[in-house]
């Protein structure tokens, strides 16, 4: 009974082990199936281009961010920024007139050209971009250019230098898969003297430019003068010019009607009489004093 009961115990075992060790196999078999499922996709971030590789080599150069399917263990996604880039650097030069730009600042912003992304990968490599084209052209191409002009020349006129440059730059990196996006000259330091004589020959040029300005202002002022002077002159003449043919109207009026002037003398009259009577003919009478006289007579007759 005891043997019987040994046997039985350890079959029952068997059968344990058998169904655990499957249950192992099918949790070990899901797990790898996820972990394929989960390797198939790989996620491009925003301002990101995927890359895909095939056993190392380039197929795809293209994928937009998001979520994007790859063959595990065959196929490779990798991401490549495409956001503006910025180069900096601090470096000296020399120009035309053999003065020296002391920690001459410059900034470059620069992107990739996506279609020319594969190229910059295999012939260059996205993180040798700086070292093997950036450092070189752009201090070369700067004091190059910097050069050609003398030191007052780049303190007047610095942004025509920075576009010459940054257009040098986009011609000469463009067909590496360099898309220049600005450049800038962002400190200009030179010594001592030359910054005082650039300092003193600015203060001359202001004030020559108000005197200038002072002398515009006076020949104005000398103009504006003349021209209200014509102006009266104008304005006189006018007022003479209607003034002479108002009396030509008249002389013309009285060859035609000698009565006209009795006309005039009672259309102008202000309705007083005078007060003073010559030896003359006087047509008009002074009825205020002969009505004074009347009245004092009749008084003084009443008095009496």
């Amino acid at each position: 009974m005891a043997q019987m009961k040994f046997t039985t115990e350890t079959g029952t075992s068997n059968i344990d082990g058998k169904k655990i060790g499957k249950i192992a196999v099918i949790v070990i078999i899901v797990i790898a199936l996820l972990v394929l499922l989960f390797n198939c996709f790989s996620i491009v971030n925003e301002g990101f281009i995927g890359v895909k590789y095939t056993f190392g080599k380039i197929t795809q150069d293209n994928l937009s961010p998001g979520l994007n399917f790859c063959i595990p263990f065959v196929e490779e996604i990798r991401q490549v920024d495409t956001r503006e880039q910025v180069y900096s650097v601090v470096d000296d030069a020399y120009t035309s007139d053999t003065q020296t730009v002391q920690q001459l600042q410059l900034k470059l912003n620069y992107r990739y050209d996506s279609a020319k992304l594969s190229d910059i990968i295999r012939n260059v490599g996205i993180d040798n971009v700086e070292s093997k084209l950036l450092v070189q052209n752009v201090a070369k191409i700067t004091k190059n250019e910097i050069g050609k002009v003398k030191a007052e020349e780049l303190v007047q006129s610095r942004s025509d230098v920075q576009q010459t440059i940054q257009d040098v730059l986009a011609e000469t990196l463009a067909p590496s898969g360099i898309v220049v996006v600005s450049f800038a000259i962002e400190n200009l330091s030179f010594d001592e003297a030359f910054e005082s004589s650039i300092q003193a020959k600015v203060i001359a040029a202001q004030d020559a430019l108000k005197m200038e300005n002072k002398t515009k202002e006076k020949e104005e002022e000398a103009k504006q003068v003349v021209i209200a002077a014509q102006a009266k002159a104008d304005s006189t003449k006018l007022e003479a010019d209607a003034e002479a043919y108002a009396i030509e109207a008249v002389q013309k009026q009285l060859e035609n009607s000698p009565n006209y002037i009795d006309y005039l003398k009672i259309t102008n009259w202000n309705g007083q009489l005078p007060q003073i009577i010559g030896d003359g003919v006087n047509p008009f009478v002074n009825l205020d004093s002969s009505a004074n006289t009347t009245e004092s007579s009749t008084d003084t007759t009443s008095k009496q």
